[in-house]
């Protein structure tokens, strides 16, 4: 895969994650936005919250690498390492929009242990770190996304390169946006 076919690919999925938000989230309840299908599920609130929380984390330092790299001169073509193809292939939905292996939310990531994670407007907060994220895609285009290296959420010791770990932060909001719409199709879920 080249670097540019990598980058335009994340792009597509967080284009894709900004519209299904807007189209689906946007006019909700806020009955709606604190129902929840089990005691032990999210609601969509906490899933929001946890993205934002996330995204947060991941654009600051992926923008922080971006800056400060020495890797400033663009390859042509993208290889996964080992380790970061096994990092964002567990993350990827199945071809059935499904979770193949379920995580467990770090604490600092969890709103259910962290409720202060929650704030008012989180679903308008995803869409703007969303564009924030689109324009730190950009610029990794100006660098080497092989040999850029980032520590992870779990880490600082593990670090993925750093098109891996874009492809990583992007199909975790995929997937946790899917969570979202299976409790929006729920055929309990209120009607308003």
């Amino acid at each position: 895969m080249t670097s540019s076919q990598l980058l335009s690919e994340i792009k597509g999925i967080t284009h894709a994650n900004i519209e299904v938000t807007r189209k689906k989230f946007f006019h909700l309840s806020d009955e709606q936005k604190k129902w929840r299908p089990n005691m032990e599920s999210w609601n969509l609130l906490e899933i929001f919250a946890h993205l934002n929380e996330y995204t947060r984390f991941y654009n600051s330092t992926f923008l922080k690498k971006i800056q400060s790299t020495k890797f400033r001169t663009p390859t042509e073509n993208f290889v996964s390492s080992p380790l970061g193809r096994s990092a964002w292939s567990s993350m990827k939905l199945g071809n059935a929009k499904n979770v193949k292996r379920k995580f467990r939310a770090l604490r600092a990531f969890n709103p259910t242990i962290n409720p202060g994670l929650m704030q008012e407007q989180d679903i308008q907060r995803f869409c703007d770190l969303q564009h924030d994220f689109l324009a730190i895609i950009d610029s990794a285009a100006s660098i080497n996304i092989r040999k850029a290296k980032v520590h992870t959420s779990m880490s600082k010791i593990i670090k993925l390169r750093l098109g891996d770990a874009l492809l990583f932060a992007s199909y975790h909001n995929e997937r946790h946006l899917q969570q979202a719409l299976n409790i929006l199709n729920n055929k309990q879920f209120p009607k308003k």
